[in-house]
C-alpha cells in the first residue's frame, strides 16, 4: 500500500504486485497471463471461437396494402333515396297514430273524471291483489276512522267463518257428522265475497263520492250482516241446523261430550259477540255522518224522482 499513489485504483486488473493468497507457493510468483490451474475433467483452457457472421438474415419488406388490402371490392348495401323516403313516411305514420291514441286515452280520462268515474285498480291485498282498497288517497280525512273500521268489521267476519269451519271441523272428527261442515264450508264462500259486495263496497264508494243512494243501499244489507253475528253468536237450532255455527247453544252442549271442541266453539262464540258489537259501532258512526250531513233528506228526494220517473 505504500508504494501506490492516492489516484491509483485498488480495483484495477492486470497489476504486478497484486497477489492471489489462494494460489499455490510455487506458482505464486508466476506472471498472469499463465494458469496452472487445471479445473478438473471440463475445465479447458482453449476459447471457443466466435462464428464469423452472428446477425440474423432481415425479414423481407411487406407489400404496402398488406393489412389495408382495398384490392378486393366489399359489397356493402346503401340504401338509396327511395328506400328512406318509404321509411320515414312509415316513422311518421307511426307516430301520427300514438300521438291519436294518446289523445283518445286523454280525453277519456277526462270524461270520466268530469262523469265522477274512477278506475279502479285491484291492489290489495299486495301480495294477490283482488279488490281495490285505498282508504288514505280517496277517502276524506274525516272520514277514515269509520273506514277502517268497518273495514276491520269486514276482516272480522273472515275471521269468524273461518274459525267457524274450524270448530265444525274438530265437531264432524268427533262424530258430529258430515253435514255441519258443508254448511260451514257454504257460509264461508257466500259470507265472504258477498259482505264486500253487499256492504262494504257500496259504504265505500259512497263515503269517496259522497252518495246517498249507496248510503241506503249500505244500511239495508249491514243490518242483514249484524243480525247474521248475533244470531251466530247465540246459534239456536231454528234456521240453521244448530252445530253448524259457533254459538252459545251449540257450545254448551258439545262442552260435556268433549272439552276440546266445546272450548273452540266458545271462542267462536267470544270473535261473533266482538264482531257484533264493533258492527253496532260502525252502523251508529254512519248514521250520525249520514244524518249530521243532510243526506236523508238527499237521498228521499232522489227516491221521490226515482218512483216518480218510474210512474210515468
Amino acid at each position: 500500500m505504500a508504494g501506490r499513489s492516492r489516484y491509483d485504483n485498488p480495483f484495477e486488473e492486470g497489476g504486478t504486485d497484486e497477489v492471489n493468497p489462494f494460489a499455490d507457493k510455487a506458482t505464486r510468483g508466476a506472471p498472469a497471463s499463465q494458469s496452472t490451474y487445471s479445473g478438473g475433467s471440463f475445465y479447458t483452457t482453449s476459447r471457443p471461437t466466435p462464428p464469423s457472421n452472428t446477425r440474423l438474415s432481415p425479414l423481407p419488406p411487406e407489400p404496402a396494402d398488406f393489412y389495408n388490402d382495398f384490392s378486393s371490392p366489399v359489397d356493402i348495401p346503401m340504401d338509396t333515396s327511395k328506400d328512406m323516403k318509404t321509411r320515414e313516411k312509415e316513422l311518421l305514420a307511426k307516430e301520427a297514430e300514438l300521438s291519436r291514441r294518446e289523445k283518445d286515452i286523454k280525453r277519456r280520462e277526462e270524461a270520466a273524471a268530469r262523469a265522477g268515474i274512477v278506475i279502479e285498480d285491484k291492489n290489495w291485498p299486495p301480495f294477490f291483489p283482488i279488490i281495490h282498497h285505498d282508504i288514505n288517497n280517496e277517502i276524506p280525512v274525516h272520514l277514515q276512522r269509520t273506514q277502517y273500521v268497518a273495514f276491520a268489521s269486514l276482516l272480522g267476519l273472515v275471521l269468524c267463518l273461518f274459525w267457524n269451519i274450524v270448530c265444525v271441523t274438530a265437531a264432524w272428527i268427533k262424530g258430529e257428522g258430515p253435514k255441519i261442515w258443508f254448511l260451514a264450508i257454504i257460509y264461508f264462500i257466500l259470507g265472504c265475497p258477498g259482505a264486500y259486495y253487499l256492504w262494504y263496497r257500496p259504504l265505500y264508494r259512497a263515503m269517496r263520492n259522497d252518495s246517498a243512494l249507496r248510503f241506503g243501499w249500505f244500511f239495508l244489507f249491514y243490518l242483514v250482516h249484524i243480525a247474521f253475528c248475533v244470531y251466530a253468536a247465540v246459534s239456536p237450532s231454528i234456521l240453521f241446523v244448530g252445530k253448524s255455527l259457533t254459538g252459545i247453544f251449540p257450545a254448551i252442549s258439545l262442552i260435556g261430550k268433549s272439552v276440546i271442541v266445546g272450548i273452540f266453539y266458545f271462542l267462536g262464540f267470544a270473535i261473533f259477540c266482538l264482531e257484533s258489537l264493533l258492527s253496532m259501532w260502525v252502523i251508529q258512526r254512519v248514521y250520525h255522518y249520514f244524518r249530521g250531513s243532510g243526506k236523508d233528506a238527499q237521498m228521499k228526494r232522489e227516491a221521490a224522482r226515482g218512483a216518480a220517473r218510474a210512474a210515468f
